[in-house]
């Protein structure tokens, strides 16, 4: 640096000037020479601050940089999956307080479609079936489908609740209902859930899924004959998850009985009891399976589809999943069925004449079988066949079985967004058929709970 060069040529020009004065002078100049002394050491100081701020500032542009490398991979990268849907109850809160208390959860499912039938569906028959509530064809054209709003969270350290509020247009006229509004327990011990308010039952598979997390535009023949497509009502479950490493669930229900299959609201406003039992596990990393069984006993005066009695719904049902290193979401193979049997005990009164009630004493059957192949995360096909046995006597008496078969194909833009194009023909009586052309669209808005199994 100059500095030294110069103190040190400053020391040689006075060296002399020292030697020539008095040595009263000197004294003066050793003062001088002790203040050049302290001046170098202090610049030493100086040059050794110097280094260590310019270590520091190395160190800071190093780790900025290493900051702006860091969020711009963050940027590039894909954002994270979230599930869409049906909700299991969250984890209860760990204190009494809840933190989400006054903030719920709130999802909107956005549903339409446009539909090409070549039957009407106004006047639409099903041999040895009635169709009842929603168990027909949908409408021709341009549709807004069941659209819906839910609102979830935890209640307290002990309960959770979900409302889920529906929106759909029929023959023109827009309806808005409460689909389910229930609350669960979330801390009872030894594996014991208790849900109380209105919910879809937890009989078979499909029942207790919201319809958008369907693989089809509609809900299978069997549903719609024996459950009017999905059965929900007012009443109490009682769960219990086994603790085990293969998955078990047995429970049980009591519904209040307005809604079809049954009618009337029986026995003092418990005319549904319900069985059921699901077992599941994995076979390996890449195959998983569940089984399940259930049992819906009704008493019904004047249901939907005139009948008045005792009658007893048993329902089987399978599902087995395959996927590349068990990640489904990816691609994959979903193969599920379901087989109902319907036993009949007291009297019916077609809707249509009212004419007397006849006696109805026997059994009807359904069952389905789809398969659905998952390309990637965007694209997957499937397809359905559909099956109904009629009775051979009594009041909807049919030589004639409908059946139905249905392809399907679905475009995901990501979790929050499908297009699915779809084609069924169904053969609902033995001289007419349906060839049912369907293009549907359907959007998440907001959080919602992972779907189930």
């Amino acid at each position: 640096m100059r500095l030294p060069v110069l103190l040190l040529s400053s020391t040689l020009v006075l060296a002399p000037l020292v030697a020539a004065r008095p040595a009263s002078a000197r004294e003066g100049a050793m003062t001088v020479q002790q203040q050049l002394d302290a001046l170098a050491a202090r610049v030493k100081v100086l040059e050794a601050n110097d280094r260590l701020l310019r270590k520091q500032a190395e160190d800071a542009i190093a780790a900025a940089q290493a900051a702006r490398a860091e969020l711009a991979a963050l940027k590039a990268a894909p954002p994270p999956a979230v599930a869409a849907v049906e909700a299991a109850p969250p984890a209860a809160a760990p204190s009494g307080g809840n933190a989400n208390a006054f903030n719920p959860a709130i999802s909107v499912i956005l549903n339409g479609s446009y539909t090409s039938h070549s039957l009407d569906p106004n006047h639409y028959a099903r041999a040895g079936f009635p169709v009842v509530d929603e168990g027909g064809p949908g409408p021709r054209g341009i549709s807004l489908g069941e659209s819906e709003i839910s609102l979830a969270s935890n209640i307290d350290e002990k309960f959770y609740g979900q409302l889920t509020l529906t929106a759909h247009s029929d023959n023109g006229e827009d309806h808005v209902g409460v689909e389910e509004a229930f609350i669960d327990t979330t801390a009872l011990p030894d594996g014991f859930n208790l849900r109380l308010g209105r919910f879809f039952s937890n009989i078979g598979y499909l029942n207790s899924h919201h319809a958008h997390t369907d693989n089809f535009f509609d809900r299978p023949l069997a549903y719609q004959a024996f459950l009017g497509s999905q059965y929900g009502d007012d009443g109490a479950q009682l769960r219990w998850l086994a603790p085990t490493d293969l998955y078990l669930e047995v429970g049980g229900e009591i519904f209040r009985g307005g809604n079809y299959p049954s009618g009337g609201a029986e026995h003092s406003g418990a005319g549904v009891k319900t069985l059921f039992a699901h077992a599941g596990g994995d076979i390996g990393i890449e195959n998983s399976w569940l089984a399940g069984l259930s049992m819906l006993k009704s008493s019904a005066t004047g249901a939907a589809d005139g009948f008045s009695g005792d009658s007893t719904l048993y329902i089987g049902d399978a599902t087995w999943k395959w996927a590349p290193q068990g990640n489904f979401k990816d691609g994959g193979v979903t193969v599920r069925g379901e087989y109902f049997v319907d036993h009949r005990n007291g009297t019916a009164v077609n809707p249509l004449d009212e004419g007397e009630p006849l006696a109805w004493h026997g059994a009807r059957r359904g069952a389905y079988v789809e398969g659905i192949y998952r390309f990637n995360r965007t694209w997957d096909i499937g397809y359905r066949v559909d099956k109904l046995w009629a009775d051979r006597t009594g009041p909807y008496a049919s030589a004639f079985d409908p059946y139905r078969n249905t392809l399907e194909l679905t475009w995901r833009n990501s979790e929050f967004s499908l297009l699915r194009l779809q084609f069924a023909r169904d053969q609902p009586t033995s001289n007419t058929t349906d060839n049912a052309l369907t293009l549907q669209y359907q959007v998440s808005l907001g959080a919602h709970g992972a779907h189930k199994f």
